[in-house]
């Protein structure tokens, strides 16, 4: 079980995240929800143990992961959002290093990489290096390469960026397979039609805050309404989108834009 209690970071004193607390159960996918600036990425960097709290703990099976943060990190598996690589290594090339870091055995590695380069797709472009891939190419490293150990947690922070149609689906049905399979997984997405696919849980941050964290159901339920938007809209007073959305579009239209064009 991964746990965090009471999670605080401020920056400049400013608080980011404020006393945040949930656990994600073996089998269990939390989708952890907010708009722009709620401290989803702030709550990630402690997660992943790459940032300190200044208050309170993330604890795995019971024990503080900075008793032992080496060993947490090897039971970790961490898509980010901004991808890092290094576009000159081929995407084989790239998973060795990643695997090598990982103490991996070299014959049984190379024989994952090719097996999983084969189901993502891209074995025929293994040796190509990188800096040639899209972007769907490059995210599909990504996800090899956190999984390639497998770990038993897992963070997947906006996955399907860059995904083609087929490798969105693959990776849908990937993510119940793994959580089937008693992964922990977290989930940060922006795309709820998804997050209410996959996901188990939910946790929605506003402005640092818990506003909510139940399962998809409850949540849909206390708000009164069908879909995991709806719900989401409310809980962090969304403004109304389609009027704005009219706004916009009878201000590019308006008078004062042709003439300006015209000129």
């Amino acid at each position: 079980m991964l746990e965090a209690r009471r999670l605080t970071k401020s920056y400049s004193g400013i608080p980011a995240v404020k006393e945040v607390s949930f656990q994600i159960r073996r089998g269990e996918v939390l989708g952890y929800l907010g708009p722009n600036g709620s401290g989803k990425s702030t709550t990630v960097k402690m997660l992943t143990g790459l940032m300190d709290p200044d208050h309170g703990h993330v604890l795995l099976d019971g024990a503080d992961i900075r008793g032992d943060l080496p060993g947490y990190k090897r039971r970790l598996g961490y898509v980010p959002e901004e991808p890092n690589l290094y576009p000159y290594l081929s995407g084989a090339e790239y998973l060795m290093l990643v695997g090598g870091l990982r103490g991996m055995d070299r014959n049984a590695l190379r024989e994952k990489i090719d097996r999983l380069m084969r189901l993502f797709s891209l074995y025929t472009s293994r040796l190509a290096p990188m800096v040639s891939y899209s972007k769907g190419m490059r995210q599909r490293v990504l996800i090899m390469a956190a999984l390639l150990h497998d770990p038993d947690v897992l963070i997947f922070d906006e996955p399907l960026s860059g995904l083609d149609v087929t490798s969105a689906a693959v990776f849908r049905n990937l993510v119940h397979e793994l959580a089937a399979s008693g992964k922990v997984i977290v989930y940060c997405s922006h795309v709820l039609e998804v997050v209410e696919k996959v996901c188990t849980h939910v946790l929605v941050l506003n402005r640092g805050v818990c506003v909510a964290h139940d399962s998809i159901e409850s949540i849909r339920g206390t708000a009164d309404y069908r879909s995991l938007e709806q719900s989401f809209a409310t809980l962090v007073n969304e403004p109304d989108t389609q009027a704005i959305a009219a706004e916009i579009v009878e201000c590019i239209s308006s008078h004062a834009g042709h003439t300006a064009a015209a000129r």
